[in-house]
């Protein structure tokens, strides 16, 4: 670096200047910058020049994912339109076995308060939402009516609490069908009396008592409803569990609440394996699905009770 010098008028002599603060800063700014710049040209050299062998790798790999791709893309539009021709199929069976439209993932959905907001004028949005207001006010007091009813009758020694769990263990509001009523006969293909809630399970799904109780009747037989268990829980509430392969209890046995009790079969004239199950309260026949509410969550016990009563065909 070359040093300046200016002439001094008062001593008539020649002196080394002194650089300003913003000179130095600049000089030192352009060192480093030049520095960077060199830097990142080097690395740029050098990266094109030598690969790691991870780099080698992975361009390998990038231009075999580009040869792949297309093939890789036509086999998923394939598969696609195959999941969904099975999609189409599967739910006309369901249609012609059940005639019923087969369930989506959340039947329940369309029961939603928001379902139709979008098509509501803003002006009208207001009234709708308080004439819901006051519907649900006056369903949350009948409801809590209900619940001090529920509290004092089961304060009263001798009531008989009726069979409230379900004597499936995990089983999803997609394997309800048909519940009590008239539903089409599967091998006649007419309307019966069909006294029991069917649900769809695996031959050989264990099956659980409903409540405490006692074995009241076992039946074995080819026709019918095959082999059958009837379970007295007092107060004149019984079950019946139909259907079944295995029975794993006899008559008289006292059993608990979640006891094994057989397995699920399609003994007697069953369509597929299934659980036939009943409620009964003496000689009146109860819906079982609304037994169940005590067993699984509130979206859904919505979506069995939807299945159960949309199902128009049975399995026995």
């Amino acid at each position: 670096m070359s040093s300046q010098y200016i002439f001094d008028k008062d001593n008539y002599k020649f002196k080394k200047a002194k650089p300003s603060v913003w000179v130095v800063f600049r000089k030192v700014l352009s060192g480093l910058i030049a520095s960077l710049s060199m830097a990142v040209l080097y690395y740029v050299i050098f990266a094109l020049v030598f690969s790691t062998d991870e780099e080698r790798r992975l361009r390998q790999e990038n231009r075999m994912y580009e040869r792949e791709f297309p093939a890789l893309e036509e086999k998923s539009r394939m598969l696609a339109d195959v999941v969904e021709g099975l999609s189409i199929r599967d739910d006309r069976i369901y249609e012609e076995i059940f005639h019923a439209s087969a369930p989506n993932m959340d039947p329940g959905s369309s029961l939603d308060y928001l379902t139709g907001l979008d098509t509501i004028p803003d002006k009208d949005i207001v009234k709708r939402s308080e004439g819901r207001l006051v519907a649900l006010e006056s369903r949350a007091d009948e409801v809590e009516r209900n619940f001090r009813d529920i509290i004092a009758m089961l304060q009263k020694k001798d009531v008989s609490i009726p069979p409230m769990s379900n004597p499936l263990k995990d089983i999803s509001f997609a394997q309800v069908g048909a519940s009590t009523g008239d539903r089409v006969n599967p091998f006649y293909k007419v309307k019966i009396a069909h006294n029991g809630l069917d649900l769809i399970a695996a031959a050989g799904e264990p099956v659980h008592a409903a409540a405490d109780g006692v074995v009241s009747d076992i039946t074995k037989s080819r026709k019918g409803l095959g082999n059958v268990v009837t379970i007295d829980h007092g107060g004149g509430y019984r079950t019946r569990y139909a259907h079944l392969a295995d029975i794993e209890v006899y008559k008289g046995r006292s059993v608990k609440r979640g006891a094994r009790i057989g397995y699920v079969g399609m003994s007697g004239n069953s369509f597929a394996p299934h659980l036939h199950y009943e409620v009964l309260k003496d000689t009146l026949v109860l819906d079982p699905v609304h037994h169940f509410f005590a067993s699984v969550s509130p979206d859904e016990y919505v979506n069995m009770l939807i299945m159960s009563a949309s199902t128009g065909q049975s399995m026995d």
